[in-house]
């Protein structure tokens, strides 16, 4: 509801290390993987549908990625630790939703905010730096237009400052708290205030 307090907690997730299963062939599954691989291009993701689509194939070959043709079982989740349910049938995803919850995996039903542990939120990328985006499921094209303005006003070379920052940290002498008083010292320009 509109108003209500966002409790979703932003993690970043080493998904070249853990096992992805997208279940689904069509445009759905196209855009969930192409948003992994987007920000993680070396996801180790697996799919898994009846029939994929040329274009869901052609970014499965490119990325490597294993395409398994046949339909959905509970033992496909085995040694997966996120499962992403994208069919356009309703009742194989909640029997996906299901068998993942009584597996204790994460689990993102497309559109269906009620069976998602996660949400797939914009990101932004420049070099090391890397921001989530999330409107809570209530707005998309919000999430979207944020991203846009973070990707233009993030300078492209923002690794040289990251770089530098590094460097700096660890000449600091003192506490942990005499360290952050330094670096916010240092980065306090940053800011535009107007």
């Amino acid at each position: 509801m509109l108003g209500d307090k966002n409790e979703l907690y932003p993690i970043f997730l080493k998904v070249n290390q853990l096992n992805i299963i997208i279940v689904g062939g069509g445009e759905v599954a196209l855009e969930k993987l192409s948003f992994l691989l987007k920000s993680s291009p070396n996801a180790k993701v697996g799919l898994i549908a009846l029939d994929f689509s040329p274009k869901l194939l052609g970014l499965a070959k490119k990325h490597d990625i294993l395409t398994m043709q046949r339909p959905y079982t509970q033992n496909i989740l085995h040694k997966q630790h996120i499962v992403i349910a994208a069919t356009n049938n309703k009742d194989v995803n909640a029997e996906i939703y299901r068998d993942a919850k009584q597996k204790q995996l994460l689990v993102n039903v497309a559109d269906t905010p009620e069976m998602c542990d996660f949400y797939l939120g914009g990101i932004v990328t420049k070099g090391n730096v890397k921001i989530a985006i999330s409107t809570n499921g209530e707005s998309p094209t919000v999430a979207k237009r944020l991203r846009q303005f973070f990707e233009e006003v993030i300078p492209d070379d923002i690794n040289i400052m990251v770089g530098n920052l590094n460097s700096f940290r660890k000449t600091i002498k003192g506490t942990f708290k005499s360290k952050v008083d330094a670096l916010n010292k240092l980065t306090e320009t940053l800011l535009i205030k107007n």
